[in-house]
């Protein structure tokens, strides 16, 4: 694994299966947090330029549409979402596969709504090509915190690298007086506890 940072012009962005229904299941961070973090991501994505791969797993069933908000966030990306049908590991999905390679990023990073299954797959999938992953684990979560640890655990063992939004919002800004850190603050500040 590279020890390169990640940076804007070096890196895309995954968002994995951010939909209303399976957001429903996740219990190991509260649901506003996670839905936060994971639209920071993408709002931040748009802002400075980086690749945005979208998809979503069976939105006509239980798991449903994704986000509405993405939509207004990234209208390409979300008409071009990879609508897969059945298949758990997005990696797995060859529209999904082909979006990323699209991209020509080697360094990815992925936030999936659920940790122990949307995450964890399309990582372990990515770290045998050769990619170079950040998982953004609360941008996501589990139904149980035992499930979240465990697919946590078992990424980093792989060899991703686990980060939190915030923090890879500061990596990717560099520099908060330059000009991609001026557009990345107002995201990391929509994140801080209020008074």
């Amino acid at each position: 694994m590279s020890a390169q940072p990640f940076t804007a012009d070096n890196a895309a962005m995954l968002l994995i299966d951010h939909q209303v229904g399976t957001m429903g299941w996740v219990r190991s961070i509260p649901f506003e947090s996670m839905k936060a973090n994971a639209l920071a991501l993408a709002r931040t994505a748009k802002a400075v330029d980086i690749p945005l791969v979208l998809t979503s797993s069976m939105e006509e069933y239980a798991q449903g549409p994704l986000l509405a908000e993405l939509q207004e966030i990234a209208p390409k990306e979300f008409e071009a979402r990879t609508r897969r049908q059945g298949v758990v590991n997005a990696m797995d999905d060859e529209g999904f596969a082909a979006a990323v390679r699209q991209s020509g990023r080697k360094k990815l990073i992925i936030a999936g709504v659920t940790n122990d299954v949307c995450t964890v797959y399309p990582t372990l999938t990515a770290l045998q090509l050769g990619y170079d992953v950040q998982v953004v684990a609360d941008a996501g979560g589990s139904p149980a915190k035992m499930a979240d640890d465990i697919a946590i655990r078992r990424m980093e063992k792989a060899g991703a690298t686990i980060t939190s939004t915030v923090q890879l919002l500061a990596e990717l800004a560099e520099n908060w007086t330059s000009e991609r850190g001026g557009k990345i603050i107002p995201f990391v500040m929509g994140l801080m506890p209020q008074q």
